[in-house]
């Protein structure tokens, strides 16, 4: 992963950034669909223009002239609560990290109870060759397909795709006899390139149809009994292909032995109708052949859903000066990692659920809140190229803000979703307990300025606490909150420390490695500041020397200190071999981490882990 691809995470952006720039039209389909579908008049599909390279990639994969038509149709972008944001081509919501949109799942039954199965034909571009429901696809952005009275929306374009894709006439079946069930949202990565990530709407049929297959959709049909599914997903007969991760969900967690039990009697599918949106996760597991994507991809998957959160709760305020203090350093940028960490981890060893990213945004609400005071007590005036809060908003109000960002994490993190009221307590205590280890942490760098000696032991003392006890949280919780068993929580317990440590080393060794651009403060401030790192540390423990001296002169001078006295303090650490020292542990502990990761199942979601455990490494490698 190219280290500059992974610093541009940071930028602010808000929901209509992701939609694919470009021209929405409206492309003729009457002859493709009829110009009558059960009541649904129909003439235009919209779509939205393709930009060239997107268009090359599809031709890279293989897509045919049919395919590429049907992906730049226009699909919907929701929230998490299935609200319409806009438009965006179906290759946009699909590629890479992808958007989160609309989707339905057509369960079509015949009047022998059988559920009509479709395989998806090889040519299709996404999860070619599973065996999925009846139909699954998504309603387009228009005014008729865009409803959500009654579900009229999404039973259209039900109508338009079983036409399409199997060959059923309209006037075959009617919108009234579609039954809506639920809703679920998942996501699920098939490769680096391709992810489904939907609110799918699950719609239940009854009606013996013609079936008239488009082979460039669908390679194969088959009905099927309750038994003969079961049979299909636990393996006990053979057949080719494997089935869906979305269907997986559906057969699994949706068609529960009430519900088989209400087919054919349509007052009692009724009664099943709810109004919830059934968080899934991430389902990528469950195909055996799915491939991960790496940590930038893995990051942006879920980036806008944790921003939002984290602008929502500190915004809540009432007071415009106190929200826009503690917006200052979100709206600066950032990675993001400790926010997005224990739903990386959580998808990594256990069943992933929103409220993890709940947790996360605590977490990071959390950091920020240390960086605006540790930015007052370190008297340092820039961060990610901005003012400090207490530069931009003056001392008073950076304090305050911090203090607010502190009890609203806590309230953020008391109200994530899937916590569990029981679990609830020792959440809490767990957070409060990485605060005060920070705390601990950050005092133990304070009172190191004034004195003389300070050990190695001293020294991974306060990195542990002011640093690596906040990975190790996020880690150790997304584990826990995801289901993992007690060794695997302290596993991933023992990964987060690792990666911490080696974390906080290698940012000592960019502050003298990095120039002052890219730090976004000056270079060599934590040497002028007097900062025990463990390379001043090793230096000052070696014999006296002309390289020593200049380091002393130099260590804890601050303001006084000028350019070219830093400059020689930093040659004075490579020259004495505390740099190479510092890199050694750091790559101790890297191998640690990596050896973690090493005791747990392989999962498409471990690739995103791996990366993010050598990014530090990396970045002045």
């Amino acid at each position: 992963m190219p280290v500059e691809e992974f610093r541009q995470l940071g930028p602010k952006y808000s929901a209509n950034d992701w939609l694919l720039r470009g021209t929405i039209h409206l492309s003729s389909s009457s002859a493709m669909y009829g110009d009558d579908l059960a009541g649904y008049q129909i003439d235009d599909v919209p779509s939205v223009e393709i930009d060239d390279k997107l268009k090359q990639m599809l031709v890279d994969n293989s897509a045919d002239e049919e395919q590429i038509s049907l992906m730049s149709e226009a699909v919907i972008v929701v929230d998490e609560n299935d609200v319409e944001i806009g438009p965006s081509s179906k290759v946009a919501a699909h590629h890479q990290a992808g958007l989160l949109h609309r989707a339905f799942s057509v369960l079509l039954f015949d009047s022998n109870n059988r559920l009509l199965l479709q395989k998806r034909a090889e040519d299709k571009v996404t999860f070619p060759g599973v065996w999925a429901n009846s139909c699954c696809s998504h309603p387009l952005n228009s005014k008729e397909e865009s409803e959500l009275k009654d579900s009229l929306g999404v039973k259209r374009a039900a109508v338009r795709k079983l036409h399409q894709e199997l060959g059923i006439n309209p006037n075959q079946i009617n919108l009234e006899d579609f039954h809506f069930i639920t809703k679920m949202m998942y996501s699920a990565r098939m490769n680096e390139d391709w992810i489904e990530r939907e609110i799918d709407h699950i719609l239940v049929i009854q009606a013996d149809v013609e079936l008239s297959v488009n082979h460039n959709e669908v390679s194969e049909v088959k009905w099927v009994s309750k038994d003969e599914l079961e049979s299909m997903l636990v393996g006990d007969i053979e057949f080719d292909g494997e089935i869906a991760p979305w269907f997986r969900c559906i057969a699994g967690r949706v068609m529960t032995d009430e519900w088989w039990d209400c087919i054919g009697n349509s007052e009692k599918l009724s009664e099943l109708r709810d109004d919830l949106i059934h968080d899934m996760g991430d389902v990528s597991h469950m195909l055996t052949y799915a491939k991960g994507a790496g940590l930038t991809t893995s990051i942006m998957e879920v980036k806008p859903l944790v921003e939002q959160r984290i602008s929502d709760s500190l915004c809540a305020s009432k007071h415009s000066r106190l929200s826009s203090a503690m917006m200052h350093l979100i709206e600066g940028g950032g990675k993001r990692l400790r926010a997005t960490l224990p739903w990386l981890v959580g998808k990594a060893v256990g069943d992933s659920h929103s409220g993890l990213l709940d947790v996360g945004a605590a977490i990071e609400i959390v950091h920020n809140f240390t960086l605006v005071h540790d930015d007052i007590m370190d008297d340092d005036d820039t961060r990610r190229g901005l003012n400090a809060v207490h530069i931009e908003y003056g001392l008073p109000t950076a304090i305050n803000a911090g203090d607010a960002m502190l009890a609203i994490a806590f309230e953020r993190l008391v109200g994530a979703k899937g916590l569990e009221h029981k679990d609830v307590g020792p959440m809490v205590n767990r957070l409060a307990w990485m605060v005060r280890r920070v705390s601990e942490g950050q005092q133990l760098d304070i009172e190191f300025e004034d004195r003389i000696a300070v050990s190695e032991e001293d020294y991974f003392e306060m990195i542990e606490g002011k640093t690596a006890v906040m990975f190790l949280t996020c880690a150790e919780v997304g584990a826990r909150m995801s289901g993992a068993d007690d060794e695997t929580i302290q596993c991933m317990a023992d990964w987060g420390l690792a990666v911490g440590l080696c974390f906080q080393l290698m940012d000592d060794l960019i502050d003298v490695l990095s120039d002052s651009d890219t730090l976004g403060k000056p270079a060599g401030s934590d040497l002028a500041q007097g900062k025990r790192t463990l390379m001043v540390i090793h230096a000052l423990s070696q014999p006296d020397s002309p390289q020593l001296d200049n380091l002393r002169a130099v260590l804890g001078k601050g303001d006084a200190a000028t350019q070219a006295e830093i400059d020689l303090g930093l040659v004075a650490l490579n020259e004495i071999g505390s740099v190479a020292y510092a890199r050694e542990k750091a790559e101790m502990y890297h191998q640690q981490a990596h050896a973690c990761l090493d005791r747990l199942p392989d999962s498409p979601a471990l690739l995103a882990l791996r990366e993010l455990t050598d990014y530090q490494l990396k970045r002045i490698s």
